[in-house]
């Protein structure tokens, strides 16, 4: 058996008292005190995310832009000097190979923050496509990232920002060189919980320092450490993607509702441009929506899903709502069985249960 990937901050985990699990070949946490609390936390006050598995590569030179625009679903010409962007690279079929996030130093510099069970693919998908004057670089193995998310998130990391006022930092723009107890770190207003919050980007050596830094600066105001499965009940209240689940190499960004990030009207090429705009133009034939259980019963990845006698798609994600106390999930069905309210059955242990087709984000914060 291979030896599972570690973080920099594995060896405090037991401080904190984490389970661990593999998570896609890496020993993660998956709580540290329990899910339904660190969700509540996060919902709430503040919770603080080891999440240096994700991969960081560096893209360089004169040609980074046209590159760039070349490989990614959207207008990376919109993004401004110190602006982050969602976007996602496609086969040329119009599967996903990942969704990442772009960040833009200047217009010959940038940062591709990719999924971690994705770097070494998405690394060579970037190489084999490399051309004009471009260098990229993984910096995956000395770049640590965490993420303080919630209400009071702003708050807790400004005691450590000495030289920086956080609230200036806009939603997807981040500041490089952020002093946080005297150690550099770029600090993006990003997350993958549906809260505000702050994903901070250091060199590995760092990283222990600014994590017991970030939980002792966040005592008042209730911050814990939060782990895996918290992420993923967050993430996935927002109506924000996972790959491997809601995107792959099966299904195309329009499937999985991230149209947004799919600019087929751009004037730059990019690969699976055309089979995008194809769907674009011809409709879908199916697409990603909620599910809400009628009958009791939990929607997990991989169920399938019903309408009569017909298997019309199967669950991507499925969980207990802890915010709404409700079984959802999401599913990739047949479009003319996407409008909300209508009836389908999920087959659970061997039983089809009645679930409703429901409207998406199932959370959405209220903006103050």
């Amino acid at each position: 058996m291979s030896q599972l990937k570690r973080t920099p901050l594995y060896d405090v985990y037991k401080d904190y008292g984490a389970k661990t699990i593999d998570f896609g070949g890496w020993d993660l946490p998956v709580q540290f005190s329990s899910i339904k609390e660190e969700h509540e936390a996060v919902r709430t006050k503040a919770g603080l995310f080891d999440v240096s598995h994700m991969g960081e590569i560096e893209v360089k030179g004169p040609d980074s832009l046209s590159y760039l625009q070349k490989m990614m679903t959207n207008d990376i010409s919109k993004l401004k000097d110190f602006g982050a962007q969602y976007t996602a690279m496609c086969y040329e079929n119009g599967g996903t190979v990942d969704d990442l996030l772009v960040y833009k130093f200047t217009d010959d510099h940038f940062l591709l923050v990719v999924n971690a069970s994705n770097i070494e693919k998405d690394y060579k998908w970037l190489a084999d496509h490399l051309e004009g004057n471009v260098e990229i670089k993984n910096l995956s193995d000395q770049t640590a990232q965490v993420a303080i998310q919630g209400p009071l998130a702003e708050s807790v990391l400004q005691k450590l920002a000495s030289n920086t006022n956080l609230s200036d930092i806009g939603f997807f723009k981040f500041q490089n060189d952020v002093d946080l107890n005297g150690k550099k770190a770029l600090v993006s207003r990003t997350g993958y919980t549906g809260e505000d919050g702050f994903e901070v980007y250091c060199d590995a050596n760092d990283v222990v320092s600014i994590w017991k830094d970030i939980l002792e600066a966040g005592k008042e105001e209730g911050a814990i450490p939060c782990g895996l499965g918290a992420r993923d009940t967050l993430r996935f209240e927002a109506n924000l993607v996972l790959y491997g689940q809601e995107l792959s190499p099966e299904i195309s960004p329009l499937e999985a509702g991230i149209g947004f990030a799919v600019k087929v009207n751009k004037e730059a090429d990019f690969i699976g441009k055309e089979v995008l705009l194809k769907q674009k133009e011809d409709g879908l034939s199916r697409k990603l929506v909620g599910i809400e259980m009628i009958d009791r019963g939990i929607p997990r990845h991989g169920y399938l899903v019903f309408k009569g006698e017909e298997q019309i798609g199967e669950v991507t994600t499925g969980t207990q709502s802890p915010t709404l106390k409700k079984n959802i999930g999401l599913a990739l069905l047949s479009i003319e069985n996407t409008a909300v309210g209508t009836e389908v059955e999920v087959e659970i242990r061997g039983k089809r249960l009645k679930a409703v087709v429901a409207a998406t984000p199932f959370y959405k914060r209220e903006k103050k």
